[in-house]
C-alpha cells in the first residue's frame, strides 16, 4: 500500500523535475534560437491549418476537419517547435521555481507570439496562393473567430483554449515517451479546433487567411482579436491549470526556490 502512494509522488516529482529543467532553458534561450524557434512553430500550425481547410472543403465536417488539424500539433511536439500558449506550465513553473526572470519570461511570450504569428500567416499565404480552391473555406473560418469580438462568450472560449493547451502540455510533460505524447497532442489538437476554441495564434492566423481571401476584416479587429484571446488563454492555461499544479507541488517549488538563491 505504501510503495501505491509513494509511486504516483515519484512520478510527478519526475515530471516537475523535467518541467524545471525545460522550462529554465527556454527563459535562457537566446534571441537568435528563440526567433527560428516560434517561425517555426507558426509554420507547424500551418500545416496543419492546410490540411483542416482541405478536409473541411471536401467534407464539409467540423470534426473531421479538426482531426486533420491536429498533424500541426503533431509537428509541433516531433519538430520541437513553440507555440505560445504551450509557454504557461513549463517556463511559468520554472520561473516559480526561481529560475531565470520576470523579464525572460515576458520576452519568451512577447516573441513566441509574434514570430508564431509571423511564420503562420506566411504559411497561410503560400497556401491560399497555390491552392486559389481553398479561398473560400478559408474566409469564412476567419470571419468567423473575427466575429467573435470582445465579449464575455469569446473570453471564455479563450480561457478553454488556454486550459485545453496547458492540459495537453502537462500530460506530454508526464511521461518519456514520445509515441504517448503524440497521443494528447492529436486529441486536444482536435478538440481545441472541433468546439471552436478562441486561440490567439490560430485563429489570429486563420484570421489573416480570411484577409488573404478577401475578407474585409480591420486591422484593429484584428490586432484586439489576438489580444483578448491571449489574456483569455493565459488565464485558462496559468489560471486553471498551472497555479494549480504549483500549489500540488508547492514544497518542490520552495525547496528550487532556495537551492536558487544559495
Amino acid at each position: 500500500m505504501d510503495v501505491e502512494r509513494e509511486q504516483p509522488e515519484e512520478e510527478i516529482d519526475e515530471a516537475f523535475d523535467r518541467l524545471v529543467d525545460e522550462g529554465e532553458d527556454r527563459l535562457t534561450r537566446p534571441l537568435h534560437a528563440l526567433v527560428p524557434t516560434g517561425l517555426l512553430g507558426g509554420i507547424d500550425i500551418g500545416v496543419g491549418i492546410l490540411a483542416y481547410l482541405v478536409v473541411k472543403d471536401e467534407t464539409g465536417s467540423q470534426l473531421l476537419a479538426a482531426l486533420a488539424f491536429s498533424i500541426g500539433f503533431v509537428a509541433l511536439l516531433l519538430a520541437r517547435s513553440e507555440l505560445f500558449t504551450e509557454n504557461f506550465l513549463v517556463p511559468v513553473t520554472a520561473r516559480a521555481a526561481g529560475k531565470g526572470t520576470w523579464g525572460s519570461l515576458a520576452r519568451l511570450w512577447v516573441v513566441t507570439l509574434v514570430t508564431n504569428l509571423a511564420g503562420g500567416a506566411l504559411t497561410v499565404w503560400i497556401i491560399l496562393t497555390a491552392r486559389p480552391d481553398l479561398r473560400e473555406v478559408a474566409r469564412t473560418t476567419g470571419e468567423h473567430y473575427a466575429g467573435l469580438g470582445v465579449s464575455l462568450r469569446s473570453f471564455l472560449l479563450a480561457v478553454l483554449a488556454g486550459l485545453v493547451i496547458t492540459l495537453m502540455t502537462r500530460m506530454q510533460h508526464g511521461t518519456d515517451s514520445v509515441g504517448v505524447r503524440v497521443v494528447p497532442a492529436v486529441l486536444f489538437g482536435a478538440v481545441l479546433v472541433g468546439a471552436e476554441l478562441f486561440h490567439c495564434v490560430l485563429d489570429g492566423i486563420l484570421m489573416v487567411g480570411a484577409m488573404v481571401a478577401g475578407a474585409d476584416i480591420p486591422v484593429a479587429t484584428f490586432l484586439g482579436s489576438i489580444a483578448w484571446a491571449a489574456l483569455g488563454n493565459v488565464v485558462g492555461g496559468i489560471g486553471l491549470v498551472t497555479f494549480l499544479r504549483l500549489v500540488r507541488t508547492a514544497p518542490k517549488v520552495e525547496a528550487e526556490r532556495e537551492q536558487s538563491t544559495a
